[in-house]
Formats: structure tokens, sequence, C-alpha cells
């Protein structure tokens, strides 16, 4: 039988950039991220297509009759309707959403297949989650980090310019528009990737037999770590924050992800 194990992953990681960038555009209204979303979102449906009519011809049946194939099949549906929905409809919060739940459903497909076959390789694949999952969240972390940076250097040139002093150092500092919008894309990209990295976390500790709590100090500090940054891009773009305030409320929220990610792991007794 065909190894399908590589075309997976690589389905994944297109989905993922799909997600990304329709989460970006959503955001910021970008065009060029909403074109490469769609495209990637269309080559997801064109290498899951190619492998729901291989399973077709090859088993000569409509492959829907498992639970590990109602996965894939369900999968391959919500992105078509994404694909109709970003085509004809334009109504960009949905189409993220449903790529969110269609990246989830993708990847239980996936680890299904793990758990049925017990191989060598469905070890191997549960610890590339793992890996994905703690990279995509230290990158993300590394993003917010950038962003808490751009926030001190406007508070900083905020204070210089109030007080009328270190005018040597404002032009290093760079303008104020400039860092205010630096730090709102920067937490852009990194919010997509802590969601995307949490669903891989999620899906790892199911299928790798791990002891896994919801209730973890880790797990809960990981979601309200995602929740305030979430409520900082919904202050900035559905309230109209900016300027001092936002870059306050940015510096509390990378204090507490400072506080998730160095106390909370030692409380944990889940993450090591």
């Amino acid at each position: 039988m065909l190894e399908l194990k590589g075309l997976h992953e690589i389905i994944l990681i297109i989905y993922g950039i799909s997600v990304m960038g329709y989460f970006i555009d959503f955001i910021q209204r970008n065009q060029k991220a909403n074109r490469l979303a769609f495209w990637s979102l269309t080559m997801v449906w064109i290498l899951q297509t190619i492998f729901l009519l291989y399973q077709v011809i090859s088993r000569l049946e409509f492959p829907v009759f498992s639970f590990y194939d109602g996965l894939f099949f369900y999968a391959w549906i919500l992105v078509t309707f994404s694909l109709l929905i970003n085509r004809f409809f334009k109504v960009d919060f949905l189409v993220f959403f449903t790529n969110v739940l269609g990246f989830f459903i993708m990847l239980m497909h996936i680890v299904t297949k793990v758990g049925m076959n017990g191989s060598n390789k469905g070890v191997e694949l549960v610890n590339e989650l793992l890996i994905a999952h703690i990279t995509l969240a230290l990158v993300s972390y590394g993003f917010f980090t950038l962003s808490f940076v751009f926030s001190i250097m406007f508070l900083l040139q905020y204070r210089l310019l109030k007080v009328k002093k270190g005018y040597k150092w404002i032009k290093r500092l760079g303008d104020l528009e400039g860092m205010d919008r630096l730090s709102f894309r920067t937490i852009t990209f990194g919010v997509p990737m802590l969601l995307i990295s949490m669903i891989l976390g999620i899906v790892w500790a199911y299928s790798s037999g791990a002891e896994f709590y919801w209730y973890d100090i880790k797990t809960i500090g990981s979601i309200i770590v995602l929740f305030v940054y979430t409520a900082y891009l919904y202050m900035r773009i559905g309230k109209g924050y900016r300027g001092k305030s936002i870059s306050i409320i940015n510096s509390g929220a990378f204090l507490f992800l400072l506080t998730n990610f160095f106390l909370f792991s030692t409380l944990s007794n889940f993450h090591l």
C-alpha cells in the first residue's frame, strides 16, 4: 500500500500556513495573506482529493465506512466549504474558524491511524507532533517577546517626548507609529502559532497515552495566554485602542506569559 505518512505531514504543514494566512487577513485585512491562504488551502484540497480518489480506486468503494475514513472525508468537506465561502461569500470570520476546525479534524484523522497501527512509525509521528507543538509554542513566544520590546520602546520614546529630554535617543528608537504597528503585527503572527501549537499538544497528549489533565496549571496558563493576546487584538481592532494604552496592556500580557513559562511550568504535573 502507498506510504501516506509523508503526504499527511505535507498536508498539515500547508494547512497550517493557510490557517495563519487567513488569521492575518482577518485581523489586518491583508490581501497578500489572503491569497497565500487561499492558494495554500487549494493545494490542501488537491492533495486530499488525490488521496480520496486513490482510496476509491484501490478499494473499489467510497471510503466512509470507518471512523478513520470518515474523519478524512469530513476534513475534505470542510476544506471544500472553506474554498467556496472564500470564493463566493467573503466571510473572513467563518472561513478562519472553519479552517481551524478542519485542521483539527485532519490531525485527528492522522493520529487515529497511529492508534490503529501501533507501529514504530506511529510512535515516530506522535513524537513529531510533540516536537511541532513545542517548536510552534516557542516561536509564538518569540513573536510575543518582540511585540513586548516594541511596546517598551514605544513607552520609552513617549516618555522622552513628553518630558522633552533625550532627543539623541529618539531617532535611534524609531517613530511611535512604526513601533505601535510592529507590535501589533508581531502579535498577529504569534496568536495563530500558539493556537496551532495548543491543538497539536492536545492531540499529542491523547494519542500518546500521557496523563493529560485540562486542569493542569500550565495548560490553564497557556489557554489564558491565548485568551489575553486575543483580547489584546479585540481591544486594538474592535475598541480602537492605540499608542500608550495598548502598549501598557501588551506589557501586562507579556508579564503573564513569563509567569506561565517560568512559574507555572515548575508547578505543572504534566509539563516539564
